[in-house]
Formats: structure tokens, C-alpha cells, sequence
């Protein structure tokens, strides 16, 4: 499995799955807001109102910090 994050400084939530997934060493990149990408372009590709982090694995978009959990615990992965 190859996981997706867009993430953004400062956030709480970003620093939690980013650590999760060096705890689990999985693979994963991150992209962050301002570095990789725009804030329009984030509106523009997840719409208006989307919150950080947004997480995807192998292409497949899974949501933010509590889906992205709750995922890892039904693979059993946490």
C-alpha cells in the first residue's frame, strides 16, 4: 500500500497521521500546503471547505485523520 498525504503546517491532525505512518512504516508521501501545492489548487481538486489532511491510498481517497485511522484498523495494520 502506498498512502497520499496533503497536509498543511501547523495542523494537529497532519502531524498525527504523518506520525502514524512513520510508526507503522508505511509508505507514504506527503505534499504540503504552500511547498507542493496552492490553496486554490487544494479547493480546486477536493472543493471548497475540505480540511487537512486529506489521505489517499494507492490512489484511492480514504479522509482525513479519523477515517485514515479507522482504515488502518480494519486492515489491521494499528
Amino acid at each position: 500500500m502506498n498512502f497520499t498525504i496533503y497536509s498543511k503546517g501547523g495542523c494537529p491532525y497532519c502531524e498525527k497521521i504523518k506520525k502514524v505512518m512513520k510508526l507503522t512504516k508505511l509508505n507514504h508521501v506527503v505534499y504540503t500546503l504552500g511547498e507542493d501545492f496552492t490553496k486554490e489548487e487544494f479547493y480546486a481538486e477536493f472543493g471548497e471547505g475540505t480540511t487537512f489532511p486529506q489521505v489517499f491510498v494507492d490512489d484511492k481517497k480514504i479522509g482525513g485523520c479519523n477515517d485514515t485511522v479507522n482504515f488502518l484498523k480494519e486492515q489491521q495494520i494499528v
